[in-house]
């Protein structure tokens, strides 16, 4: 097994199984969000229920954040610095209407430490629109 995506597993307090650290490396592949079913896809072999509790447990322990689009659940692997109480990926996710794509925007993001008594656990910035290949694409 691959010992960094074990220590990043551990350091997570998140126990390095074979598909977990299969599924970690898969996602570090990943250029935008991806969804159950692009997960089953590319694992054919494996039970979509192991691939399901897989993403799960790595989102409630901060591994990946969730972002909802259009009734589909995608994931993308979190900052470091986020954990099993706090998700603080607090930066502008990007979606595409043409070829239905999720990226991060990691240069624009919102202040962490906002003025107020309300303790923040998670933040949804989302723009949708059309990206830049699909643009180019359009105009050929």
């Amino acid at each position: 097994m691959n010992k960094n995506i074990e220590n990043k597993l551990e350091d997570k307090n998140t126990k390095p199984t074979s598909m977990r650290v299969l599924i970690y490396d898969f996602l570090t592949t990943q250029e935008a969000a991806v969804s159950l079913a692009d997960v089953e896809e590319y694992f054919d072999y494996a039970d979509r229920s192991t691939l399901y509790r897989t993403l799960k447990t790595f989102e409630e322990k901060g591994i990946v954040h969730c972002i909802q689009e259009n009734n589909t659940s995608k994931y993308l692997l979190c900052g470091d610095d986020c954990d099993e109480h706090t998700h603080k990926d607090w930066h502008l996710h990007l979606y595409c209407k043409i070829c239905k794509q999720t990226t991060c925007q990691t240069d624009v993001v919102l202040p962490k430490h906002l003025q107020t008594n309300f303790r923040i656990d998670e933040v949804r910035f989302f723009v949708k629109g059309v990206c830049e290949k699909c643009l180019k694409e359009s105009l050929q």
